[in-house]
């Protein structure tokens, strides 16, 4: 769980699989530098893991995902060879990028003992805003308008009516009872803040938002965020047991999820909220069922139902959760037998004996070695 090198000329990083996403971004922060990738758990996840499960975060948008910030890896392999893949450097095209096979293959492949992470400069300064509309269609229409004016938040995530509701409750905040919510942030240099703010809450009013609120400190920020990262502990007011995918849509396609899935929920007289991050399409179903063999069933149906209807709209099965072994059922939804089959045989050229995480990934136990 060391932090071994921050290398501040050459923007690197090299750590090892323990360290805490949030303890990394703090030390870096301290020499001036950023390190992008910033999932719901960084407080508590470790840096191997958001590299085996390729993590993202609302940051995801503008910065990209964990895969962005891996420059290189040292693994053991199943067969108890150490390798070491990629370089310090940005570039590097010798071989093939077996970086990137390791990145997201959730320790199917190998043991990351060592990581190497690019960094950026820190931002100088970053804003925040809340715009609240009366339907879930306006707000989403809203993304795009924004790209089109120019801007490009580092964060804009989405909540939907329960997902308010929720959050209003949890947090007795003064949030009205809306069809969907935005939250917004940017950054870059400090004189550009204001004008980036003041751009999107013209976009946001012109689609149909009914307030917009710009955090006028840092500590107003944080009340602003804490609606939305409230959202795992809050959503229990629907149900005690969730079910929680992290389906992937092109941003336009974002109200068509939202309105399948509410029928979806309808049909099987469940609560599922939704929200997440609006820029890149990536939304949060959340099941909310009671502890009971029936409700847990139809939870199942609603999933495999909301599985099909992302992959309807041209989407993914996964985000940044990946497969593990309860997606691993669904797999051939997505890929052919064709592609499975090709992933199953770098699986076995890597790990012929099947000993690492069986059972993650495809679909029946035991065949993937």
């Amino acid at each position: 769980n060391r932090i071994k090198e921050i290398n501040v000329r050459d923007l690197y990083a090299i750590v090892e699989p323990g360290v805490i996403n949030y303890e990394l971004q703090k030390e870096v922060e301290k020499v001036g530098l950023f390190f992008p990738p910033d999932p719901a758990s960084y407080m508590y996840s470790t840096i191997g893991g958001n590299v085996a499960e390729c993590a993202g975060g609302p940051r995801a948008l503008k910065y990209g995902t964990m895969r962005d910030y891996v420059l290189g890896l040292q693994v053991v392999l199943p067969t108890g060879e150490v390798i070491h893949t990629g370089t310090k450097t940005v570039k590097g095209v010798v071989g093939y990028d077996l970086t990137r096979l390791f990145v997201g293959s959730e320790g199917t492949l190998g043991v990351i003992t060592e990581v190497t992470l690019r960094l950026l400069p820190l931002p100088e300064a970053k804003g925040s805003l809340l715009a609240i509309f009366p339907e879930m269609e306006e707000a989403a229409g809203a993304v795009s308008e924004i790209f089109r004016a120019g801007i490009v938040p580092s964060a804009i995530e989405f909540m939907d009516r329960p997902s308010i509701y929720c959050a209003r409750s949890f947090l007795e905040a003064e949030l009205p009872e809306v069809g969907g919510l935005l939250l917004i942030e940017v950054d870059g240099p400090a004189p550009s803040i204001s004008h980036q703010t003041g751009r999107i809450r013209e976009v946001c009013l012109r689609e149909g938002a009914r307030e917009v609120r710009i955090a006028a400190s840092e500590e107003e920020a944080e009340e602003l965020w804490a609606i939305r990262r409230c959202l795992s502990q809050a959503s229990y007011a629907l149900g005690p047991v969730k079910v929680n995918e992290d389906v992937v849509v092109l941003p336009s396609k974002i109200p068509d999820l939202i309105r399948g899935t509410q029928e979806i929920a309808r049909s099987l007289n469940l609560p599922i909220l939704c929200f997440g991050h609006a820029g890149d399409g990536n939304i949060h179903v959340n099941v909310m069922v009671q502890d009971d063999p029936e409700e847990r069933r139809k939870a199942q149906e609603a999933v495999e139902r909301i599985f099909r209807l992302a992959l309807s709209l041209g989407g993914t099965l996964s985000g940044e959760h990946g497969i593990g072994m309860t997606k691993a059922p669904y797999l051939g939804l997505e890929l052919s037998p064709a592609t499975i089959k090709a992933m199953r045989r770098v699986k076995r050229a890597l790990d012929p004996l099947g000993i690492l995480n069986p059972g993650k990934i495809f679909p029946e136990r035991g065949s993937d070695g």
